[in-house]
């Protein structure tokens, strides 16, 4: 025998493996497979409600100075949302059933915020491009190494949606009128649809 221990020491570095996602799961969590479905479900959701919300300020202000802003954050919402209803067919997710309720909640909020004012549609874009931020924020830190593809793509979305809301910001939502109130309300129900919108 050499005398050699060798059994790693108390300091001896961990053992380095991938990520896998769901691998903190709790008992009584989500599956795995059902935490996957959850986020692409709600991601979906997400960016279909931005196409509406989009939809309904440039019903609005098409023919602003603000159209041309809005029109070209509109054009990156629908990528992002083709490339979601893409990920539901390859996956067999069930998408929300609280689509049409976003269908006209969407456009309804766009519109709305629009009627304001430019400067209030552009605070409509800050507060829920907030919200986004932070909900793929968690969601990439949540993804392993075997949903690379997918913590890409949210990684990716949530680079773009920030570009979204410093633009916003660049173009006066500051300025609002009631900008802390606008905000405020805008990202409470942003939050609320995430939450329905990841189970129903």
């Amino acid at each position: 025998m050499s005398g050699r221990d060798d059994k790693p020491g108390k300091d001896a570095p961990p053992r380095a493996h991938p990520k896998v996602t769901g691998e903190d799961a709790l008992p009584g969590d989500p599956s795995r497979e059902e935490q996957i479905a959850r986020m692409i479900r709600v991601d979906q959701a997400g960016e279909y409600g931005a196409v509406r919300i989009y939809a309904g300020q440039l019903a609005v202000l098409g023919r602003t100075g603000s159209g041309e802003v809005v029109r070209a954050m509109a054009a990156t919402e629908r990528e992002h949302l083709e490339r979601f209803d893409d990920l539901v067919a390859a996956r067999g997710v069930r998408p929300t059933a609280l689509q049409p309720l976003w269908h006209v909640a969407g456009y309804a909020l766009g519109a709305a915020t629009a009627l304001l004012g430019e400067r209030a549609a552009m605070a409509c874009t800050v507060a829920v491009e907030e919200v986004i931020d932070r909900h793929y924020a968690e969601q990439a830190e949540r993804l392993g190494d075997d949903e690379a593809e997918l913590r890409e793509t949210i990684e990716t979305f949530r680079a773009e949606e920030i570009e979204h809301k410093d633009e916003a910001l660049a173009h006066g939502a500051e300025g609002a009128p009631g900008y802390e109130l606008l905000t405020g309300a805008v990202k409470a129900g942003s939050r609320l649809a995430i939450w329905l919108s990841t189970r129903i």
